[in-house]
């Protein structure tokens, strides 16, 4: 998810950042009482961080995990912090993941010659 400085986002924009279509977030809206993003003028939606935090946790159940969506609901309520910190820990580890990768690609434009032999 890119980082910017914005208070509120469109529907549009929160399914374009989670590769969804706008329809699967107004039903989850239906189906997880913790989503609730701001309505203004005629039902057009605002999403805060909060609201796309929650979706992100949503996400990670119902596609990564492949829970139901009565089972990501139970989650959320009983489990919700928990799931939270799972969360940033595999997204901590694929940072540094890709940060290893870069490094290996780097170390692989060296001539093994030119590397101290251990």
């Amino acid at each position: 998810m890119e980082k910017d400085f914005k208070l509120y986002y469109s529907i549009s924009e929160v399914a374009k950042m989670f590769n969804l279509n706008v329809a699967t977030l107004r039903f989850w809206e239906k189906e997880f009482p913790q989503l609730s993003p701001k309505k203004k003028e005629r039902g057009k939606r605002h999403y805060n961080k909060e609201d796309i935090e929650t979706i992100k946790l949503i996400y990670h159940l119902v596609k990564v995990e492949g829970m139901t969506l009565p089972g990501a609901r139970t989650r959320l309520a009983t489990k919700g912090d928990e799931t939270t910190k799972r969360i940033e820990v595999i997204e901590r580890l694929q940072r540094l993941r890709e940060e290893l990768l870069a490094i290996k690609k780097e170390l692989d434009h060296y001539p093994n010659s030119s590397l101290p032999q251990p």
